[in-house]
């Protein structure tokens, strides 16, 4: 069910695109109880003139590889598996395709379960319930 959207700046090769969906989807499925299949994920690339990205916000110094993860989610994960979440994405990043930990800006976006529809217009996650 999240919803991971992922922004960069242009120029990376495909293994590299491969590797930030396949690390995210690992890191959501260890902290989040994400199950099997349960994979929704685009990246948008950027030229310099269309992405903007702080280089010292919060005293982190950023560089150009720098990228933007919005995951939208529902909102039934404790404080405890988001901290976890981030923390896990920073690492399997760093693993591969080896991003500096500086460089990975994550923001989560709470929705409630009747938000979502995964197909045939129905809200899977209320469908079955009164």
């Amino acid at each position: 069910m999240p919803l991971v959207q992922v922004s960069l700046r242009r120029g990376k090769p495909a293994a590299y695109h491969q590797a930030i969906f396949d690390r995210v989807y690992r890191a959501m499925r260890e902290t989040f109880n994400v199950p099997e299949d349960d994979r929704f994920m685009a990246i948008t690339e950027h030229d310099a003139s269309t992405f903007s990205v702080s280089p010292t916000y919060f005293g982190i110094a950023r560089s150009d590889d720098a990228i933007l993860l919005q995951l939208t989610v529902s909102n039934t994960r404790t404080r405890e598996q988001k901290q976890a979440l981030y923390r896990r994405i920073v690492e399997v990043l760093q693993e591969s395709p080896g991003l500096r930990p500086e460089d990975v800006f994550i923001n989560l976006v709470e929705v409630l379960p009747e938000n979502w529809s995964f197909g045939h217009g129905i809200a899977q996650y209320v469908a079955n319930k009164s």
